[in-house]
């Protein structure tokens, strides 16, 4: 990655563009403040503020980098969960192949921080996005983009649009995962149109296959499996149709973070075929995980034996209102918590420097800048505790904080993560 971008991130100036921080920091650069390492009860933080446990994190990065070595998987996680360049280095430096996006805006935030391969899932037909990728792979032999396709219309567009380029861009045809999935091409036939049309564009490549088996309609263990099954006999038809002349390897990706399990087991039997194949996993949730929607459906709860994913953020807010013995508000709302899929959960409670669990107290709603919360009898809550909630679906966690405090388990705030979104 680039060094000097990286670096710049510590130059950049805290200010009030940056929720949460410390109002007497204004003016410090981030690596300033990184460095005078506050502790974030005491060191002037205000609430509501999103933190990273640097433990957890830690945890999880190298819990993933052993699964996929441990299962023969390239990896490419998918970047749009968390757009934070500090995050993507250490993926690459623990291994990851490049980072998967699902924009042009988030290559062009990859690759001014130098990402060399970058698997984009999805589609793009927009002329300028695909004569700026043409102009960055013309620019730097070493830059890899590999795009879906999915449409002979598609492909029609992305030709036009890359005329003259240097270079071809490397596409792999999208299978969808059923009837009523999301994108994709529906049908093997239809698969084989789209290749004839990519063969028949001389800007671009067929690599290889991909698809999303998160999208399976009544996803469960047999039917994933069956879908990825078809993928691999796309790829292996495709193989001996010929349709990988001129690629030096043949991509079969696929991997979101609910069926990853599905994937390794699966991809373990891609057959042999005419070129080596990258087995390419595109999970990026695990990177922060979540007390939500993944921490129910991670395939570490279906295989054990493979480890345990520990969620690591939480969104530290302060009771600013108990209107009521049942009721009291919090102020942090929906600019600041994920809620797309599930609501936060109330796990501790803060008074005078002492933890201890939120019992009885139930998150009920979100308002634009209050959390609704019930307290039970035994719900001991004043007017300025501090409260802890766990959030679900980190995708729309970090894209609602663009400086995330990485805390340590003393509450010391080791760095900061930036985000782009």
């Amino acid at each position: 990655m680039n060094i000097e971008a990286l670096a710049g991130l510590d130059e950049e100036r805290v200010d009030h563009r940056f929720k949460g921080l410390p109002p007497d920091a204004d003016g410090l650069t981030v690596g300033a403040l990184a460095a005078q390492r506050r502790n974030l009860f005491t060191g002037g933080f205000t609430t509501p503020v999103l933190t990273l446990s640097a433990e957890r994190l830690a945890h999880n990065l190298e819990l993933m980098e052993t699964y996929t070595v441990r299962h023969g998987l390239a990896f490419a996680p998918h970047g749009k969960t968390s757009m934070a360049p500090r995050l993507f280095r250490r993926q690459l430096d623990r291994g990851a192949w490049g980072i998967t996006l699902a924009l042009p805006h988030q290559v062009r935030v990859a690759r001014e921080f130098g990402v060399r391969r970058i698997f984009l899932a999805n589609e793009v037909v927009d002329p300028a996005a695909l004569r700026w990728f043409a102009a960055e792979l013309a620019a730097d032999p070493s830059f890899r983009l590999v795009c879906y396709v999915d449409s002979v219309r598609g492909v029609e567009l992305m030709d036009a649009a890359l005329r003259g380029a240097a270079r071809p861009l490397d596409v792999v045809v999208e299978l969808a995962a059923g009837p009523g999935a999301r994108t994709g091409v529906r049908t093997e036939a239809e698969c084989a149109a789209v290749a004839d049309a990519v063969a028949a564009a001389p800007t671009l490549r067929l690599v290889g296959v991909a698809g999303y088996e998160g999208e399976v309609p009544e996803a469960d263990p047999e039917r994933v499996r069956a879908y990825l099954r078809r993928l691999l006999s796309l790829a292996a038809g495709f193989d001996g149709a010929g349709r990988f002349r001129g690629a030096e390897e043949i991509v079969v990706s696929a991997g979101g973070s609910a069926w990853f399990d599905a994937v390794a087991d699966v991809f373990a039997e891609i057959p042999e075929l005419s070129l080596p194949v990258l087995k390419l996993l595109r999970s990026g949730a695990y990177v922060s995980h979540d007390d939500g929607r993944y921490r129910e459906v991670t395939p570490f709860n279906r295989v054990p034996g493979e480890g345990t994913l520990e969620p690591a953020f939480r969104l530290w807010a302060q009771v600013v209102s108990r209107p009521s013995a049942e009721q009291a508000f919090a102020n942090a709302g929906k600019r600041d918590a994920a809620y797309d899929l599930d609501l936060p959960v109330a796990q501790v409670v803060r008074r005078d420097g002492v933890e201890r669990p939120a019992t009885g107290v139930t998150i009920t709603g979100l308002s634009d800048q209050h959390t609704w919360l019930s307290t039970a009898p035994e719900a001991d809550l004043r007017v300025g505790d501090w409260i802890g909630l766990g959030l679900s679906h980190p995708c729309t966690s970090f894209d609602k904080w663009p400086l995330i405090p990485v805390t340590e388990a003393d509450g010391t705030v080791a760095e900061y993560v930036r985000t782009f979104f």
